[in-house]
C-alpha cells in the first residue's frame, strides 16, 4: 500500500549568513548596505502568523554566532553592535522534488508577503539598531563577504 502525503511547511524561512558587509544593488543603485552584522533572506509563506515573526525575528537577532574574545562562537548581532540586512526572498519556498523546475506555490502572495516582511524588518529593529533591506519584487543583486563562511538555515516551526 502507498500513501501519499503532500507536506505544507506552514513557517516562515530564513537563511541567515554572517557576514562583514554585504549590500543590495537595484538597477544599479544600493538600496541597501551594511558593515559586520547579519544577512537575511527570508521566506514567507501564506500560513505565516505574528507568532512566526516574533520567533523568527528574536531567534536571528540572538542566534550566537559571533566570536568572543575566546574565539567561540558565542555572541549574537546584538551583543556585537552589528547589522542585519533583510532580503525578500521567496524562492525559499522552492520546491524541487519532482521534475527540474521548482514550483513556488508554498510562497506567499505578494501582498501579504510583503506586508509580512515590512513586519518582520520592524520587529528586527527593536534588537538591532541598524536594519537595512532589498527592494521587495525587485530584481536584486545581492553582494556580500560572507564570514566564516557561517550560513544557517531557520524556520519558524523549528522543522531546522
Amino acid at each position: 500500500m502507498y500513501i501519499e502525503i503532500e507536506i505544507r511547511g506552514e513557517n516562515m524561512r530564513a537563511v541567515v549568513q554572517r557576514v562583514n558587509r554585504a549590500s543590495v544593488e537595484v538597477e544599479g543603485n544600493i538600496v541597501g548596505s551594511i558593515g559586520k552584522g547579519i544577512l537575511v533572506l527570508l521566506g514567507v509563506e501564506d500560513a505565516d502568523t505574528d507568532d512566526d515573526i516574533k520567533y523568527l525575528a528574536e531567534k536571528v537577532c540572538n542566534l550566537r554566532i559571533f566570536d568572543d574574545a575566546d574565539g567561540k562562537m558565542n555572541l549574537s548581532v546584538v551583543d556585537v553592535e552589528g547589522e542585519l540586512l533583510v532580503v525578500s526572498q521567496f524562492t525559499l519556498y522552492g520546491d524541487c522534488r519532482k521534475g527540474r523546475r521548482p514550483n513556488y506555490m508554498m510562497a506567499a502572495k505578494p501582498d501579504y508577503a510583503e506586508m509580512m516582511y515590512q513586519k518582520f524588518v520592524e520587529e528586527c529593529k527593536k534588537y538591532v539598531n541598524k536594519v537595512e533591506t532589498g527592494q521587495f519584487q525587485a530584481y536584486m543583486k545581492v553582494l556580500l563577504e560572507n564570514d566564516g563562511p557561517v550560513t544557517l538555515l531557520l524556520d519558524s516551526k523549528k522543522n531546522f
